[in-house]
């Protein structure tokens, strides 16, 4: 088969397509020929070298893909070839065929084009297990999302109002923050003209977000602790400022604060399918009724990855760039 590989660390230009082994699935695991891969920010920090994949899982990237089940592996009961499917990975789905634990597969509903499903697994599992299922963002409460615009930003706008949340957006232009509205934010901040702690603050009347989602870090923590109400959470899934975070930690007591930081990539398998396992119980159903749908930027032939790359480094994108396999 093919896949998109890293020739070395750097830039766009070192992904390369070219043949590889096919994979083949252990007991437990179904075999998947990809339809589509979804692009994400640790596909890009893997690419530059700081982003090793964990042990055993392939040296190409790629977190989420979708596609037809081709083959099934000793064990598994639940899924059976031609289901279409689409899934989380620990990395390699830049490729025609990946093989993955049975645990970590969810079904396309009726209605989601197999394709544009490939932008909602990494995306998805990332905001639930994050938001909810350790900030427990409540009916009611206020979420605050950085770039609300991407793939990780659309989705958590759509979740937070899904939920009953009050949703405040972060992003770096009119269009994206118009964008963001679109979705379902209350308040879009364009954080080159604005201050986010005070748009925060006025559009809360003074109380702060509950819960921060930060996907930039270094001077953003600190921000994000003064945008928050008392109780809240800040959690911190991704680092785009190479500078050190620093936090005042008098206020982080006064406001009874949490700060927590986490990936899910690198998490133990277990953990990763009892994460999925709840997103089919608790946010699948959002699919079949509209209230949450795949937000579709571009999708780039396997062999384009470069300019998909390229297109995701721009931050012109708005909601998911995919890999098209097929």
């Amino acid at each position: 088969m093919r896949a998109v590989t890293i020739a070395e660390p750097g830039g766009p230009e070192v992904l390369r397509l070219r043949e590889v082994a096919d994979p083949q699935p252990a007991a437990g695991e179904v075999l998947i020929r990809v339809a589509a891969a979804g692009l994400n920010g640790a596909d890009l920090s893997q690419r530059r070298g700081f982003y090793p994949p964990p042990a055993g899982a392939p040296e190409w990237p790629g977190l989420e893909v979708s596609g037809t089940v081709v083959r099934v592996g000793g064990g598994v009961e639940r899924w059976s070839v031609g289901d279409r499917v689409c899934a989380l990975l620990p990395g390699g789905g830049y490729a025609e065929q990946v093989a993955v634990d049975a645990g970590l597969v969810l079904p396309v509903p009726d209605g989601i084009d197999l394709v544009e499903a490939a932008g909602l697994p990494e995306a998805v599992a990332t905001v639930w297990s994050n938001v909810f299922r350790i900030a427990r963002l409540a009916d009611g409460e206020t979420l605050l999302v950085h770039g609300g615009s991407s793939g990780i930003g659309s989705t958590a706008i759509q979740l937070g109002r899904a939920f009953g949340a009050r949703v405040i957006a972060t992003a770096g232009s009119d269009v994206k923050t118009a964008f963001c509205r679109d979705l379902g934010a209350e308040a879009a901040v364009d954080y080159r003209s604005q201050d986010f702690v005070e748009a925060v603050l006025a559009v809360t009347d003074g109380r702060g977000a509950d819960v921060v989602l930060d996907i930039v870090g270094g001077s953003y923590i600190a921000r994000d602790l003064d945008a928050l109400a008392t109780g809240g959470r800040i959690m911190s899934i991704a680092t785009r400022e190479s500078a050190p975070a620093s936090l005042d930690m008098g206020l982080l007591m006064r406001k009874r604060a949490l700060v927590h930081g986490t990936t899910l990539r690198a998490r133990p398998l277990a953990e990763r399918r009892e994460i999925v396992a709840d997103v089919e119980r608790r946010v699948w159903p959002l699919l079949a009724d509209g209230r949450l749908r795949p937000v579709i930027d571009s999708v780039f032939p396997l062999a384009d990855a470069s300019q998909a790359h390229r297109r995701m480094e721009s931050s012109a994108h708005l909601g998911k760039i995919l890999l098209r396999a097929g």
